[in-house]
């Protein structure tokens, strides 16, 4: 928790306008900074705690303006397990932004279809996820918890916010063919094997990808309302 709020504080002594919504940008996503006005830019390297993203496409900096109305934050590159970060790390900015004064939270990625429907550049709007990491104990809730963030057993019904899905799923322009569905995070880095593709499709997943997860679930102990949307690219 000390670390978070070091860094929630770092943020806050230097921000015009803290945010209200935090929107994290999968691979190749990034790009969608470049719409807030009047923006700041702060690499991860310079913040206090955070991470430093490893992947292509994820540039590793964090951007904060307005995306309309809204005082937005937007992370450009997000952490992942197959980094060799620990869950608690991965879920470092989360925490952080929440403590600055996020109260919703917009989680974006690449993932793979399992599904014959959806195709490359259609929307998923993720309604539930599977987090196969977290199920083998892989979560960063795992550990002691401190009450600060939240409780100990925080619920993960309607974890994907049910009005902003709606609104998503209302907004998304006809070409990318918006629909809901089931996301599961696996902890790669390789990609599923066709048997582990089969079986995910049976757990009842339309989509897979290596990110989200643990984010989501930071998000839900916090209390933050979260919005999911995966880009399918393969």
């Amino acid at each position: 928790y000390e670390a978070c709020a070091e860094a929630a504080a770092w943020l806050r002594a230097r921000l015009r306008e803290p945010p209200r919504v935090a929107l994290v940008c999968g691979s190749g996503l990034g790009a969608l900074a470049q719409e807030l006005s009047d923006p700041q830019t702060f690499n991860y390297s310079d913040i206090p705690h955070f991470p430093r993203s490893t992947v292509q496409g994820h540039a590793g900096r964090l951007v904060v303006g307005r995306l309309g109305s809204a005082p937005c934050a937007v992370l450009q590159g997000r952490f992942h397990l197959y980094e060799g970060y620990s869950p608690a790390q991965v879920v470092v900015p989360v925490r952080a932004l929440a403590l600055a004064g996020v109260h919703t939270l917009v989680l974006t990625n690449a993932a793979g279809s399992l599904r014959p429907h959806l195709g490359p550049g259609h929307l998923l709007v993720i309604r539930d996820h599977i987090d196969l990491p977290g199920l083998a104990g892989r979560s960063p809730l795992v550990g002691p918890n401190d009450e600060r963030f939240g409780p100990r057993f925080p619920s993960m019904t309607d974890a994907y916010d049910p009005g902003l899905r709606r609104l998503a799923l209302a907004l998304a322009p006809k070409e990318l063919r918006a629909c809901p569905g089931v996301y599961v995070g696996v902890g790669g880095p390789s990609y599923e094997t066709p048997a582990e593709c089969r079986l995910l499709r049976l757990l009842g997943a339309d989509a897979v990808g290596m990110s989200t997860v643990s984010e989501a679930s930071a998000a839900r102990h916090l209390g933050l309302r979260v919005l999911g949307l995966s880009l399918i690219t393969n």
